[in-house]
This record gives structure tokens, sequence and C-alpha cells, in this order.
């Protein structure tokens, strides 16, 4: 159980998530958009509403949630800024942050909102 085996969960968990927003009407953009500043999973888009989601599988729900610490969502709000300004046809939608939880055994959280 080494960082490789951590590292496929978090992939395979983003893939989930993916296929689980798509069921809800989301349209992916992107996936694992990487910036000078840190990564956002996903972009979605629903509507008028253009969400970018932080995924966090851990042995719990609560552990996921814990996940997405105040640093962490420093990062994604600033990697989304820099992905809004790599793509001005979206900065007249409504923005969101949005949080996928994952557990074993367990569907995923999704919390609208999150941060």
């Amino acid at each position: 159980m080494g960082a490789i085996t951590g590292y496929r969960r978090g992939l395979w968990a983003e893939t989930l998530s993916a296929w689980y927003l798509r069921a809800k009407g989301y349209r992916i953009l992107t996936m694992r958009y990487k910036t000078r500043v840190g990564e956002i999973d996903i972009v979605a888009r629903r509507g008028g509403v253009l969400v970018f989601a932080e995924v966090k599988w851990r042995g719990t729900q609560d552990a996921a949630g814990q996940g997405i610490h105040a640093a962490n969502q420093a990062r994604v709000r600033q990697a989304a800024e820099l992905y809004l300004q790599n793509h001005p046809r979206y900065t007249g939608l409504d923005v969101r942050f949005d949080a996928l939880l994952w557990a074993p055994g367990r569907w995923p959280l999704h919390i609208m909102n999150a941060f």
C-alpha cells in the first residue's frame, strides 16, 4: 500500500466522480487541470454554472472531507482563477466549488458550494 496505490485510488475516484457528475447532467470540461499553483481535479458545467470540483478518497467520508483543508481550498481557488483567465468564454458563468467525497463501500457524497 504505497504511494502508487494511493495515486491510483485517486485517479479511480476522479474517474468515478466524472461519471457521477455526467449522470447528474454536468458536462465535464476537463480533468486534472494543472497550473503553476495547483491542480483542479474536475472542471464541469451545468447550465450557467461552472463547477471546480475537488475529489477525495479516504477510509471514511469524514476523513475525506478533512482532506480538503484551507491551504488546499486556496490552491484550488487560485487555479480556478487561472483557468478562467485561460478560458475567458466561461467568465460570465456563476462559479461554484464542490467536493466529492469517497470512501470504500459508499456512494459519493457530493457537497455543492463546499468552500
